[in-house]
Order: C-alpha cells, then sequence, then structure tokens
C-alpha cells in the first residue's frame, strides 16, 4: 500500500464525619452541555461559536437518565453523514470498543503506524482539557480554524436533514470529515459508549478490535458481562476480522456466537494468535511487562510494553495483532519500525505523573477493573510511603465494588466531585459508604482545588497523592495545576 503524507487541504475541604443519608439521584431530560440559545450555522464564525454550537448539543456524557431508544439512533447518524458527503467511507478505519483499555489500545495502534510512515487519525473520548484532544491526526488536534469550518459544516448538515444531533454524533461526524478532507492513510476509531448502536457504528473497518469487558453502564449494556460483550460485539461486520483477548469462556461464547451471526472471522489473541507475556525488572527500563506474538507475517519477540502496568499486556497483544492484521491489508509495517513505534507510545491521564512536589499522580480509572489495576499498578511502579488519594466518580458507576478497590491501595483517601460533572456522586454518600467497609481515614472536599489543598497538607516528601475515579476530576486536576505553573 502506498504511504502518505497527510497534507492540509485547507485552514482549518471541608472536613467531614460520616453521617447523612444516600440521596437518590434526580431524574432529568435530555439535556444540553452548555447554556443559552442555540444557535445556527450561520452564526458559527468563529472557534468560539463553534464551541458554543457544539455544548447546546445533548450531551449524553453528562446525562444522569438517559432514554435509550430516544437518544441511540444510528438512522440519524447516516442521515447526517450522507448529507456530508459519507466522509466515512471516503477512509480506512480500525474500530475499538471495550469497557477497559480503549484509549491504551488505541495509542500503541497509533503509535506503531505513525511510525511505519502512515498519516494516522485518532477519534478518542473523553477529553481531559481541550475538546480538540479527541480528533488527532499524527498525534496533533485539530486546529482551531479547521474545526470551525468543519462545525459550520456539520451544523448545516443536520439543518439540512432537520434533525438535532447529539453532542457526540457531530463530533463523530466533524472528525470523519476532517479525517477524509486530509486525506489520511487510516483512522483509529474508538467507541464511545457500548457499540451497536454507537454513533461511531456506521464504518466498515480493517479491523474491529474488542478490549477487555467489565461491569459499566449498566442500565444502558446490561448488568452481565454477557449483556455487555453482545452489545460491544455489535461493532462486527460481515468479512472483516474481528480481534478480542482471551478472557474466560462465558464472555468468548458471546462473541463467537455473534461472530458467527453476522459472518465475522473472529480470532482471539493468546489461543488462535499466539501470545505470551512476563513481568521482568532491569536497569534500563525497571520493572515491565515484556511481550511476544507470533503469526504467520509476523514474530514480535520480548518487546517491552511501553504503558505501566501487566494490564497493559493484553492491550499490547492486541495492538499488535491488529498491526500484523492490517500487513494482510497492504500495510508496510516492517517489524524494527513497530518495535520503535511501540516504544514512543503516550498517553495522557493514565498513570501519569504530573507535578513534583508534592508528588501528584492522576488517572482515569473509572470503573472497579480500571481502579484495581491502578491500585497494583502504583504499587509495582511508584515506590511510596504512603499514598493518599483524592477520589470521586459518576453516580451510576458500581461504587461499593470501586471503594473496594480504593481501599485496597490508598492510606487516606479525600472524597470530592467534579464541577463539570452533573452526574458526581455526592462526596459525603461517598465517604459514608467507605466508612462502612473502611477503618482508613478519610475526608470531604466541595471542590477538586480544596481537596488538592487538603491531600497536599497530608502528604510528606516520599508520599504519593493519587487523583482518579473520574476523567472529569483528573481533567480538573490538569487545569489547576497549570494555572499554578502559570502563577
Amino acid at each position: 500500500m502506498a504511504k502518505q503524507t497527510a497534507s492540509r487541504t485547507k485552514t482549518r475541604a471541608r472536613t467531614s464525619g460520616t453521617g447523612g443519608a444516600r440521596r437518590a439521584a434526580p431524574v432529568s431530560k435530555p439535556r444540553s452541555s452548555g447554556t443559552g440559545k442555540k444557535i445556527g450555522s450561520e452564526e458559527i464564525t468563529t472557534y468560539t461559536t463553534a464551541v458554543r454550537y457544539l455544548m447546546n448539543r445533548t450531551d449524553v456524557e453528562r446525562m444522569r437518565v438517559i432514554r435509550r431508544d430516544d437518544t441511540f439512533k444510528l438512522d440519524r447518524m447516516r442521515a447526517l453523514l450522507q448529507e456530508l458527503g459519507n466522509p466515512q467511507d471516503q477512509i480506512k478505519t480500525v474500530h475499538v470498543a471495550g469497557t477497559v483499555g480503549k484509549g491504551s489500545t488505541v495509542a500503541m495502534i497509533s503509535a506503531m503506524l505513525r511510525e511505519c510512515g502512515y498519516a494516522v487519525g485518532e477519534y478518542t473520548s473523553p477529553h481531559l482539557i481541550d475538546l480538540r484532544e479527541r480528533i488527532r491526526i499524527g498525534g496533533q488536534l485539530i486546529d482551531r480554524p479547521g474545526f470551525t469550518e468543519l462545525m459550520k459544516a456539520v451544523a448545516q448538515a443536520a439543518e439540512a436533514i432537520n434533525e438535532e444531533p447529539t453532542y457526540f454524533e457531530v463530533l463523530t461526524a466533524l472528525a470523519f470529515r476532517h479525517f477524509a478532507e486530509e486525506a489520511v492513510d487510516i483512522a483509529i476509531i474508538e467507541t464511545g459508549l457500548g457499540g451497536r448502536l454507537d454513533s461511531t457504528n456506521v464504518i466498515t473497518p480493517e479491523v474491529s478490535v474488542i478490549t477487555r469487558i467489565a461491569l459499566d453502564h449498566e442500565r444502558l449494556l446490561g448488568d452481565t458481562v454477557e449483556a455487555i460483550a453482545r452489545e460491544k460485539a455489535g461493532i462486527m461486520k460481515p468479512d472483516v476480522p474481528a480481534l478480542i483477548f482471551d478472557q474466560g469462556p462465558e464472555v468468548e461464547e458471546v462473541f463467537r456466537s455473534v461472530a458467527e451471526e453476522v459472518g465475522a472471522r473472529l480470532q482471539v489473541v493468546n489461543k488462535d494468535i499466539e501470545f505470551s507475556n512476563r513481568f521482568c525488572s532491569t536497569s534500563e527500563l525497571g520493572p515491565h511487562t515484556r511481550v511476544c506474538l507470533y503469526s504467520d507475517s509476523s514474530r514480535f519477540e520480548h518487546l517491552p510494553v511501553p504503558l505501566a502496568g501487566t494490564h497493559q499486556a493484553t492491550n499490547c497483544g492486541l495492538a499488535l495483532a491488529v498491526v500484523d492484521m492490517l500487513k494482510n491489508c497492504g500495510f508496510d509495517c516492517p517489524e524494527n519500525l513497530v518495535t520503535i513505534g511501540l516504544d514512543k507510545t503516550k498517553i495522557n491521564g493514565r498513570m501519569e505523573l504530573v507535578w513534583d512536589q508534592p508528588r501528584i499522580l492522576v488517572d482515569g480509572a473509572h470503573n472497579p477493573e480500571a481502579l484495581g489495576a491502578l491500585m497494583k499498578c502504583v504499587g509495582a511502579h511508584v515506590p511510596y510511603d504512603s499514598m493518599v488519594c483524592v477520589f470521586g466518580c459518576c453516580q451510576d458507576k458500581e461504587i461499593d465494588a470501586m471503594l473496594d478497590m480504593m481501599n485496597f491501595g490508598a492510606d487516606k483517601v479525600i472524597f470530592t466531585k467534579a464541577s463539570t460533572n452533573p452526574r458526581a456522586a455526592d462526596p459525603l454518600d461517598l465517604q459514608k459508604a467507605f466508612s462502612e467497609r473502611s477503618g482508613k481515614m478519610s475526608q470531604t472536599a466541595a471542590s477538586l482545588p480544596e481537596a488538592l489543598e487538603l491531600a497536599a497538607r497530608a502528604v510528606g516528601r516520599e508520599d504519593l497523592l493519587c487523583v482518579t475515579g473520574s476523567f472529569y476530576l483528573v481533567g480538573e486536576t490538569m487545569k489547576h495545576l497549570e494555572k499554578s505553573r502559570q502563577g
């Protein structure tokens, strides 16, 4: 396959006791992300107005109660894309779904392909600081003029079909149009929620990938891993290779059943594709995991996993298997360049040390599986005497299970909530539930800055301050620290 360089065609603390009754979340109707009068396409002339238009769309990520049948409509997404000229059909893609590990898997696939000389688009969610983080080419955010111009085009398309697309639908359509206009060689597309009815599920990819399945968003996707697996498996397409990692017979049976129903060519890494991993430590890399993956066309041997944590080995195995699949689709991916690219993988907001004194680590672990992996990962990779966690999460999460994971690793917890998350659980409720299952010290703070101030006073030079439980909380932390740097 001929390699291309993407060229732009257009410029584009308070301390609290444990009392307080747990309050039920109020029922809310689908609402927009922002406030104020909605604007039309003709008013989108600057980046500010483009963002205002987007923020006045219904944002599922921020809704407390979601009416599934009303909110998720692929017909609306298809109509919007058709009005835009079906840009999703003009690009090659890899589709990534799953409960945990999607972002890491996307980052590794992208880094390897970029090193092999390809112009790679990435569409991911959520963002931490700047919403343009969701749409990248070659690791670079879409620029503001380009974002503005494309937002206007999407708004005009929505008006032409007389529809009100959601926040995520608008961004998805914008990303597809951007990737098509910039003639990327391939785009790695991450689902937003689920798979079967996700707005991204309008593509026919080169490869479909499903990362590890765990309980999350049960109200929407089902209350068993099997039910959730079936929803995620909805991204499988006829005659398109699908990849999963070996994760137990119940989940695998669902994937194999769906693959057979739709005619997808399912392969299981660590079964159908030979894979192995081992934990080791060297003077150069310290403690880390190495993986091997073998197929008829590739021999990836003893490659260091670039992201911390033994759980990243499975994500790395999936990413390598994707690259191997793409070689069979005509992509030129020499193993030496794949190795170099893998080593360059970076991802923000996951096991990221963002401050030196006190040492502050952030990780957007937002479900029990991810939080448990974080606690183990910190213990294996970050030396510390004591760890104080600043924690906040959404009301609709498996809160008790997340608190059990927190109790596993934290020495003290400060509960707070992100000011930008209307679905945030009340810190007092979190503290009460934590106190019922743990004798460890805890406090509450009304805001993230107050929580950081409390935590900073509680840690010494050899201690660690960890912010986790929500990408909203991590994003607010990074914004707050950036302001502190600027004085």
